[in-house]
Formats: structure tokens, sequence, C-alpha cells
């Protein structure tokens, strides 16, 4: 039995209040169970309890066996003498044997959960715990009340949100809290989408924004900046005309901001499973296009309400070469894709979550909502699981939280902390 089942059965109490006795029949009640510590140390902390009639404060530690406190050394660790309550789902200690103690020799009271626990919650536990399927309560699902399933989605858009933040204000600590600078790596690192978010977060750190601005004028610099420094101008053995015109403007702008050390290999670039409007060299000329277009995107990002405007904003042009080609060399009758909604969720929307916790105002964070409920749902493979479910997914808000919903809590078997697992196993 996973530990994380007694933490559930303990948190809520879906234990037998009458029954409750520790291994050496001392009465136990609980005034407060305590709350969930998710740091190091016991698992509960600030409980209140009636043991034998003599109330106690502290903390309360949870094993699967008895046996575990020792096992885990806990009786030498100072961190857990304020336990007051060693709670386990079975007891594998001799009654003849040396009983559970804290670090100064005085015993710890036991209790057993096993025989206290309704067997139809154990086997409902069990059918999610043990579900082969990818969504384990999928069976079960149209069976939970729409509210339950609106609650849980708010929690896990919350979670992505707190999480995608917390890698924007990583990037905003490297790059010396810069906003503007770390709305540029965001950006770069998203138009390169999953195969070449890696090349493309490497080229943002070897091109500074400032650099790129000082050639706001001029986006063929701009561009001969980032093709050079990408490493895809070597390559061009017999450039044609705009090639050899990059070449020739990325070997002074190169020796002018010192580039060359920092040049990301050519090789680092994937273009196998893309579709032409993917590729790199086309997301470059429009990343130039964009960093030239607007003086500064992260004001544009933070300071717009409106996701329309955005998305009107991200409809740039490339320049001319770039609308007929998508390689160097090779011409296309097909125009340029264009940027939106990809960007808004993935760049403008952790943007503001990061921006609301540095600055402490959550009114960016409603922001950052608001915006993806004014754009329509992604659909992918995952939305369309849902859906079938019956989620009726229809804003880009509710896809994220879906997938958050799928990757964080369903793969991982996380049933127990979410709304939805929990809601079944209360029947």
């Amino acid at each position: 039995m996973p530990e994380s089942f007694l933490y559930f059965l303990w948190q809520y109490q879906y234990i037998n209040p009458s029954l409750l006795v520790t291994t050496d029949g001392e009465q136990v009640e609980v005034l407060h169970p305590g709350f969930r510590n998710h740091g190091a140390g016991p698992d509960f902390i600030n409980a209140r309890l009636l043991i034998g009639g003599q109330e106690w404060g502290g903390t309360v530690e949870m094993h699967t066996r008895t046996t575990d406190w020792l096992a885990h050394r806990h009786q030498h660790d100072r961190a857990y003498d304020n336990v007051i309550l060693h709670v386990v789902w079975q007891d594998d200690q001799p009654a003849s044997s040396r009983r559970v103690e804290r670090t100064d020799g005085t015993p710890l009271p036991t209790l057993v959960l096993e025989p206290l626990t309704d067997r139809a919650l154990i086997d409902r536990f069990g059918q999610l715990h043990d579900s082969a399927a990818p969504i384990p309560c999928a069976a079960q699902f149209r069976s939970v009340q729409p509210l339950r399933i609106t609650s849980m989605l708010d929690k896990a858009m919350l979670q992505r949100l707190e999480r995608k933040a917390a890698t924007v204000q990583a990037i905003f600590d490297q790059t010396g809290s810069d906003w503007e600078e770390t709305a540029y790596r965001m950006l770069a690192v998203n138009m390169g989408f999953k195969l070449n978010a890696e090349p493309m977060e490497q080229l943002s750190r070897a091109v500074p924004l400032k650099a790129i601005l000082k050639h706001r004028d001029k986006v063929i610099q701009a561009e001969a900046m980032l093709f050079g420094a990408a490493g895809l101008l070597d390559e061009l053995t017999d450039p044609d005309e705009y090639g050899g015109m990059l070449q020739r403007e990325y070997r002074f702008l190169a020796a002018k901001y010192q580039l060359t050390g920092l040049q990301v290999m050519a090789h680092a670039w994937k273009w196998g499973r893309l579709r032409p409007a993917s590729f790199p060299t086309l997301r470059l000329a429009q990343l130039a296009r964009l960093l030239t277009r607007h003086a500064s995107l992260f004001s544009l990002f933070v300071a717009t309400t409106d996701v329309e405007l955005i998305l009107q904003a991200l409809q740039v042009t490339p320049s001319d070469y770039w609308q007929t080609h998508y390689r160097f060399g090779k011409a296309t009758d097909r125009g340029s894709p264009a940027l939106g909604r990809n960007i808004v969720i993935n760049t403008v929307v952790p943007l503001l979550a990061a921006y609301a916790h540095h600055r402490g105002q959550p009114a960016y964070l409603d922001r950052a909502i608001a915006l993806l409920e004014q754009l329509p749902a992604e659909h992918n493979r995952l939305t369309e699981g849902w859906n079938k479910l019956g989620m009726g997914i229809q804003t880009a808000f509710d896809s994220q939280a879906g997938i958050e919903l799928y990757n964080e809590f369903c793969t991982q078997k996380k049933c127990l902390s979410c709304q939805i697992g929990a809601g079944l196993l209360k029947g």
C-alpha cells in the first residue's frame, strides 16, 4: 500500500473513529489531523490528538509498516522527536521486540490503519491505482460531478502557471533581472517548438537583444546576426546574392559584438519530421522581423489585455527572400505561416504569471488567465482524449489545464491528489 493512500486516509479521516486504539491499547481521538508537510521531516505538522486521555500537540509520521521507522533511522534523527503518533498500514513488529522509540528512548504510540479502513474504499483505490489505462479513472469519468471536474481543472491550471512562472524566473535571474531580455529568450525558445527549443535557447544567449535592437532599422542586419550565430551561414559554400550579403554583414557584426565564440553548431538544428513552415530558417526570419518591428515586446505582452491585439502584433511578414523560400537557395511559391496562439500560450501567459509573482500583483495572473479564456482550445491527442470522455474542452484554459492534469496527475497515478480521483474514492 503506497504511503500516499495513508496520507489521504489520515487527512480526510476516512477511518472508523470508534476503533482508534494504539498497538499498546491506548484510545486515540483526533482533535485535528494536522497539515500535510511537503518538505523534509514528519508527514503532518500541527496535529492535535488525545492519546490515553492526554492531549498532545506535534507531528505525525506515516509508514507502510511499523519497522520502516527503524529502517529509515528516525530513532536517530532529532527532527522526529516531536512526533506524537506513528501511523502505519500494517504492524510487522513482533509484540515481544523493541517498540518504536524517539532519540531519547521514549516510546512512540503506533496506530494501525488497515483494520480501520472500509474495504470498499480500499477496493476503489485499487481500481484506480492498478488501472492500465492512460487515464486511470476513464471508465468512471462520466459519473463524476461537473463541478468537481471544473474545480480540478482550475487547480491543474494554477499548478501549470506556477511551474512555468518558475522557469521564467530562472531565465530572469540569468539575464541579470532584465525583463526585455527574458521576453526575447522566451519568445525565441517557443518559436523553436519542441524540436529546436534547445538551439534557439542557445542562440538567444549568444545574440543579446540589445545588439539586435541597435539595428532595428535594417532587418537584414538582425537576420545576419541570428543566422550567423546559428551557424547556418557556414554551410553556404555557393551562396546566392542574399546569402552572400548575410555572410558579409555577419563578419562585420560578429567582430563588433564578439559573437563568434558563442556560435551554435549548425548540426544542432533539427529538420526531420518538420513541415517546411516550421523550418528553423523561416522561424529565424520571423523572429528577426518581430524584434525589429516592436521596440519592446515585453511591454506589448504584459500591457495588453485584448488577445486579438497581441495576435495582430504577431502577424509579421518576414523579409522578401523568406516569403519565397523555406531554406537558403530553395525557392517555393508557398507563403510564410502566421504566428499566433502558440506564442500567447507559451510565451505571453508564462511571462505574465512570473511578473505577477515578481511584483506581488495578482492582477497580472488574472490577465494571463483571461488571455487563455479568450483563445480557442488546442487540438491534439490529449485534448481529443479528454473530449471523448465528455470533459468539454472549449478554450485554451481548458486545454492547458487538461494537458497538465494528464501529464502531472494521470500518468503519475496521483489520483489521491486529484479532486476527480478523490471524489471517486469517496464513492
